[in-house]
């Protein structure tokens, strides 16, 4: 499979990218996953996760689960991955676990977690929680990651080449696997899509991810290949830092909102292939509301007006952009240049190597920079991350109006009253203009006529759902 991630090296708890994490899934298995068919979390290593009250949840692990060197999955490890998660340096997730108040083994084979407040996003957050091992960990440390990856599932860690690939083979006789599927899966990274449909003309690969507009009907006309399309949970958007001017103002945020030509963009690059956002969540999703419209329209003399009153017109702006890692985004970001300079920004685009860019804005180091937010089946987490006050480092933003808001909608367990609570929120969010919100793309995979699959809404390729023809 040709990708466009970054693999940066053995750590299953180290990097939050969508698709890195659901292959670590596959190997260490996590303790629920989203089922696609049903439209739920269920679980996966766990036999049960069940809400005890709105402050306890208890996670139950089946008799006999054992890793790939035979040894037994025990609530310890669960215990131990979960510290691991919040508190570890190696850590790039401890936002999957923040406000867990305890988490305790009460058995062998039971797990209990209590919250600081009400959390109805629990099934999700235990989504990316890969479970290793206290007892090779506590032998090993970090060492364990290379030399005994052994986890519960159905795939094991053949190979990692970092900023290369991963390779992974089938863990014969787990019961989510059949032999139709693949025997061993190699991710490898391709940061160009020219690269990815190339590889798949010549059948290097059988997985092209990303592939763009452009190369779509290529990717049609190959005798041995076809193209197969899903909608996207992905928010794609621009983010503006408040810790850096002129983000710190509003006025600089909503006049970038406004200054962007979207539909343009959408028409002239990506060919139609992206719906366009209100928010940062569309059709499908919980908090989306058919009746919410974004205050901020194509309005570059708006926007100007905007900068004027704040008395920035004319400021400098570095806007960094990916290069690869999303469909068309150099094309689309230089597309955006003259728009955001039409508006009274005086603007230098930014284009690193992608793992430096996303090694960067996890630090909080990137004032302003177009990306994405895969796997937003449930947004919470997400907007939680990037947007409550100490979520993480990657915009900075603060409101206390908005964590009340997002506190509430989290608390909620009921789900229709949660939906309304998620709309408030992201009403509030739009409003105050940490980030642009931009489109979801259709996203466009090429696949081999030797395999069998169907692309998912999240930005995930797990080994049970390809089979070999």
């Amino acid at each position: 499979m040709a990708i466009t991630e970054t693999i940066s090296g053995y750590n299953p708890y180290s990097d939050p990218v969508v698709l890195l994490s659901s292959v670590w899934c596959q190997i260490y298995g996590c303790i629920t996953r989203y089922d696609f068919d049903k439209g739920e979390f269920v679980p996966f290593l766990a036999q049960s996760v069940e809400s005890i009250d709105e402050l306890t949840w208890e996670i139950k692990l089946p008799e006999g689960l054992t890793r790939h060197n035979g040894d037994p999955v025990l609530a310890e490890d669960i215990v131990h991955s979960i510290d691991y998660l919040g508190s570890n340096p190696g850590s790039g997730k401890s936002y999957l676990v923040a406000g867990w108040e305890t988490v305790e083994a009460v058995d062998d084979l039971t797990v209990r977690i209590t919250t600081a407040t009400p959390d109805a996003t629990l099934r999700d957050n235990l989504a990316g929680v890969a479970v290793t091992s206290k007892a090779l960990f506590d032998e090993m440390g970090d060492a364990m990651f290379t030399d005994a990856p052994y986890g519960a599932g159905p795939y094991k860690l053949s190979e990692v080449s970092i900023g290369q690939h991963i390779v992974i083979e089938r863990n014969d006789g787990h019961p989510m696997l059949s032999p139709e599927n693949p025997a061993q899966i190699m991710y490898r990274i391709m940061a160009e899509p020219e690269q990815r449909v190339t590889a798949l003309a010549n059948n290097e690969v059988q997985i092209a991810q990303g592939v763009p507009p452009q190369l779509m009907q290529r990717v049609e006309d190959m005798p041995h290949a076809r193209i197969a399309s899903t909608n996207s949970v992905e928010m794609m958007f621009l983010a503006m830092s408040p810790g850096t001017p002129p983000w710190d103002r509003i006025e600089a945020r909503q006049a970038v909102a406004h200054a962007i030509n979207r539909e343009a963009i959408v028409r002239a690059i990506l060919q139609g292939q992206a719906n366009l956002l209100d928010g940062p969540v569309s059709e499908g999703q919980i908090g989306y509301d058919p009746d919410f419209a974004s205050p901020f329209d194509y309005d570059p003399e708006k926007a100007r007006a905007l900068l004027q009153s704040a008395g920035l017109e004319g400021v400098e702006v570095t806007l960094s952009t990916p290069v690869g890692r999303y469909t068309a985004d150099r094309q689309i970001t230089e597309a955006m240049v003259p728009m955001l300079e039409a508006a009274g920004f005086s603007v230098t685009l930014d284009t690193p190597e992608w793992a430096t860019l996303w090694a960067n804005v996890q630090q909080g180091d990137v004032p302003f920079y177009y990306m994405g937010r895969g796997s937003m089946i449930d947004p919470s987490r997400a907007l939680h991350q990037y947007f409550a006050t100490g979520g993480s480092p990657r915009i900075g933003f603060s409101d206390s109006g908005l964590d009340e808001l997002l506190a509430v909608e989290r608390a909620e367990f009921d789900l229709a009253e949660r939906n309304a609570k998620m709309q408030a929120a992201i009403a509030h969010l739009v409003e105050q203009a940490p980030a642009a919100f931009m489109w979801q793309h259709q996203m466009a995979w090429g696949v081999s006529n030797e395999i069998t699959f169907t692309p998912r809404p999240a930005d995930q390729v797990n080994g049970w759902e390809i089979f070999v023809n």
